[in-house]
């Protein structure tokens, strides 16, 4: 029976997962035990793919359950990391499985920065390697059988898994062991011996002849299947691999028809159909006779020649002698009944029995993305809510002030500094006074400027990247086939835009803070003097003191207690606020497992209506009420005014306490608001930190791929030819020079790859004598007389020379074929002269005379005179064209 054919592994180059896989999680997931656990999980997967493709496999399913786990774990993660060219760019380079290489150019390989094409490979690995221990199997024992019937529909499976994903996987074109028609036909080729061992399993089990021969028939089919998928695919005979499966998918696409004819003769002499067992004996013994003849070399069908022979001789002879039954042509026989008994293995994740997700607790990126887009929104909400009751309490504090309220409640006396007035001094001195807000204020032009170099110089990279790439697709045009650095950094450069969008926006933000600083900065710092010089910046009064009791008074105090009662409540509000928390993940991960998809907008509004309704509702009524109330404060100060005496030092006094008091508040909103920039400009710059190491990842991968790709174009130019082909004129050939190769480039040896007839093979022509030299030179180099007829044309000798007897006339010699030429050498011989034994006058080859002193001979050959006259020879044209 024949071998069994298996596929051999694609090889991969070594690749760090851990670097860039660690700094996407210390950037995306906040320090503590989840980090910390993605991070040993980073580890493992760096071990797993080393084990799985960095060392070699042994023929056994342990190591094809790590492949597997490799492949299940590639699976899991990327939906979970966020693998492209312009994120998180990792770059795998895989070699081709059926190209050999040669010594000046490697083996064809790609590189690409595309988990779907690591997978795919991978995939590949497990399909080849299950066919290479399905091949190593015992089929003399059920384990064996059935493990060997088991991988190859595995693998059978993986193939056609890759031919329908590979160019949605991918972004280019694929090397050729990984096209759809490649790794179509491999899936054919397992499937076909799938089916040969269950056709096995059931010989042995001695099931019954029709069902055997049922079985046999539809092996044989799957390999007819297979075998013209292989002759006739465009690209596919070009492989050594495929020229080597061709003859024997030919020769058990015979065999297995063989056993179907052999089974079905059978069942047919149990049915008293002597004739038809006869001529399908016949026909077995054909196929088999076909085998032996064109494909012994591959397989051996001795036993099943002889079962056969053996068969037919008894049939005929039964038929002979007793049942004289007729014996019909092969066309007139019925069909043969099929019994498909195997199907490829689908693929389905986890194909490991013994998989566990690495990183099972981290949310897919989908999930994650919705996750910042949820956050996003509630962000928005929160801060609308608060800037809400932020400016309420602001306009609050701007109407009191104007109403220097309630400090002219306290300032009775004339003569003291008014009790909130001192509050507010204290407050000021406890934050720092000026010189706190003067250096918050200093800072903030250093911590603009380190986020503009670290944006500029994030974008400065992209910018050099990227006008190497054009100088490279300028230089080598169409072969220069990867994706544009242009395109790729679109949106890279949308979100640098972007950055530098926010901090122009940062900078105007921050004049205006300094131009509402600059306003108030002298009451400021009277407001952080002692109390004794700060009452003695204010001026005095004596207004009445019957003012003290009055009504207006303490409807005015009672007002001014509400509205703090309301500003304490925005407070507990906005803190309330700030602490709602939701578990949106398991609620989009739901959706996800239900629906295959994440209405993001639809799920985040809903929620944050169910969480933020209540408080806006509770913030409109906070804002009523402080909009009723200013309006009775408004009113209360003009009848308190109007009771007041009204002098020039009232009004100075008055007015310097509102300047006062609009001081601190300012001081306040402007502290807030540099502590909030000092905040900004810091996470902004752990953002452009973020940034930028994501546009050096970027980079660097991108000068890998291009190193790749430069050492592809360099293969793929030493492999062109450096001159156009060219035709030798015929008067620059000797009279034996070989005839110039043709223009169409080398003419390979003709190549019967499945031959009609098995030829005998003729005994080699009798080896003639050697010439006999009439007078050879006695001090001849050795290397002159033994020079091959491609180094330097048929000299043509002088007439003296012709007429001299230089060597015996030799018998016609038959002619073999000839070896092929190549362009631009002319007769040169791949075999050496002498490992040939036959080689004398089948080329006919000419004696080579000695040259002149004046004409130079080989490099390092002794200058020799020339034996058959006293006059050099003319010059002769170069056999060459001079170039």
């Amino acid at each position: 029976m024949a071998t069994f054919i298996s596929v051999p592994l694609k090889k991969s180059s070594d690749v760090d997962l851990v670097k860039p896989l660690s700094k996407f999680i210390t950037a995306t997931y906040a320090a503590g035990e989840d980090q910390a656990e993605y991070l040993r999980a980073v580890e493992e997967l760096n071990k797993l793919r080393k084990n799985a493709l960095n060392r070699p496999l042994d023929k056994h399913e342990s190591s094809l359950e790590i492949l597997m786990r490799y492949y299940d774990q590639l699976s899991a993660i990327e939906p979970k990391f966020p693998f492209s060219e312009n994120q998180l760019c990792l770059t795998f380079t895989w070699k081709d499985a059926f190209d050999k290489g040669s010594l000046f150019v490697g083996s064809v390989k790609l590189a690409l920065a595309s988990l779907g094409y690591e997978k795919t490979c991978v995939l590949f690995n497990v399909a080849a390697l299950a066919s290479q221990i399905a091949s190593e199997q015992n089929l003399e024992n059920d384990e064996g059988l059935k493990a060997a019937a088991k991988l190859y529909q595995l693998a059978s499976g993986a193939f056609s898994h890759i031919k329908d994903t590979v160019l949605s996987a991918l972004n280019r074109e694929p090397t050729m062991d990984i096209a759809p028609d490649t790794v179509g036909t491999l899936s054919q080729i397992m499937l076909a011996q799938a089916q040969e061992v269950f056709f096995i399993k059931a010989t042995s089990d001695k099931m019954k002849d029709a069902i055997i021969a049922k079985l046999a028939n539809q092996a044989a089919d799957f390999y007819s299947d297979a075998f013209k998928q292989c002759q006739y695919k465009e690209n596919l005979p070009k492989y050594f691999y495929f020229q080597e499966v061709l003859p024997v998918l030919a020769a058990k696409h015979c065999i297995m028809q063989a056993n179907a004819e052999y089974h079905q003769s059978i069942l047919a002499k149990q049915q008293k159909k002597f004739g038809e067992e006869i001529a399908r004996l016949q026909h077995a013994s054909e196929l088999v006779k076909t085998v032996a003849t064109r494909y012994d070399e591959y397989v051996n069908v001795k036993d099943l020649s002889n079962k056969i022979a053996r068969a037919l001789t008894a049939g005929k002879k039964d038929n002979d002698f007793i049942y004289h039954d007729r014996v019909p042509e092969q066309k007139d026989l019925e069909q043969i009944g099929k019994a498909a008994l195997v199907k490829p293995t689908a693929i389905q994740v986890p194909i490991s029995q013994k998989f566990s997700d690495l990183f099972e607790k981290m949310v897919p990126m989908i999930v994650q993305q919705s996750l910042s887009a949820y956050n996003q929104r509630k962000a928005d909400n929160v801060n609308q809510l608060i800037g809400t009751m932020r400016e309420a309490t602001n306009l609050c504090n701007g109407v009191l002030a104007s109403l220097n309220l309630p400090a002219a409640l306290e300032d009775l006396s004339g003569d003291s500094v008014p009790q909130s007035i001192l509050e507010k001094s204290r407050t000021i001195i406890q934050q720092g006074g000026l010189q706190s807000i003067e250096q918050l204020i200093k800072d903030l032009p250093d911590l603009l400027q380190r986020n503009r170099e670290i944006l500029d110089e994030s974008l400065k990279m992209l910018d050099d990247e990227e006008s190497t790439d054009n100088e490279l697709r300028t230089k080598f045009s169409q072969r220069w086939n990867r994706t544009a650095s242009g395109e790729l950094y679109k949106p890279l450069r949308a979100e640098g835009t972007n950055y530098r969008n926010v901090l122009d926006k940062a900078v105007q933000a921050d004049q205006v803070v300094r131009e509402r600083y600059n306003a108030h900065c002298e009451m400021i710092a009277l407001l952080c003097k002692p109390e004794p010089e700060l009452s003695a910046a204010i001026p005095s009064a004596n207004p009445a003191m019957t003012l003290q009791g009055s009504e207006v008074v303490n409807v005015l105090r009672s007002q001014l207690a509400q509205l703090e009662q309301l500003k304490k409540e925005r407070e507990q509000l906005e803190s309330d606020i700030k602490s709602v928390q939701f578990d949106m993940a398991s609620k989009f991960l739901t959706a996800l497992a239900q629906d295959g998809a994440i209405d993001e907008e639809a799920l985040s509004v809903s929620e944050l209506n169910n969480m933020y309704g209540s408080y806006r509702q509770t913030v409109q009524q906070n804002l009523r009420a402080q909009e009723e109330l200013l309006s009775n404060v408004q009113t209360s100060h003009q009848e308190f005014s109007a009771l007041k005496q009204s002098n020039m030092e009232a009004n100075e006094r008055e007015e310097v306490l509102k300047k006062l008091a609009a001081a601190h508040d300012s001081y306040m909103e402007i502290t807030g608001n540099l502590r909030e920039g000092t905040k900004f400009y810091n996470d902004l710059t752990e953002i452009l930190l973020r940034f930028q190491n994501k546009c050096s990842d970027i980079v660097f991968a991108r000068k890998t791929e291009r190193d790749e790709l430069l050492k592809e174009l360099q293969q793929s130019i030493a492999r062109e030819p450096s001159a156009p082909s060219f035709t030798v004129p015929s008067y620059q050939a000797g009279p034996g020079a070989t005839p110039p190769a043709s223009a169409g480039g080398p003419t390979p040896a003709p190549r019967t790859m499945f031959p009609q007839q098995q030829p005998s093979k003729p005994s080699p022509p009798a080896r003639p004598p050697p010439p006999n030299f009439s007078s050879p030179p006695a001090c001849a180099p050795p290397s002159a007389a033994m020079a091959p007829a491609q180094a330097a044309p048929a000299p043509v000798l002088p007439a003296a020379a012709a007429s001299a007897p230089a060597m015996a006339p030799q018998a016609p010699q038959a002619q073999g074929p000839p070896y092929p030429t190549y362009q631009g050498y002319p007769g040169y011989y791949h075999m050496p002269m002498a490992y040939n034994p036959y080689s004398y006058g089948q080329y006919n080859m000419p004696y080579m005379a000695y040259q002149p002193p004046a004409q130079p001979g080989y490099p390092g050959a002794a200058q020799q005179q020339y034996p058959y006259s006293q006059q050099p020879p003319q010059p002769q044209q170069p056999y060459y064209p001079q170039q």
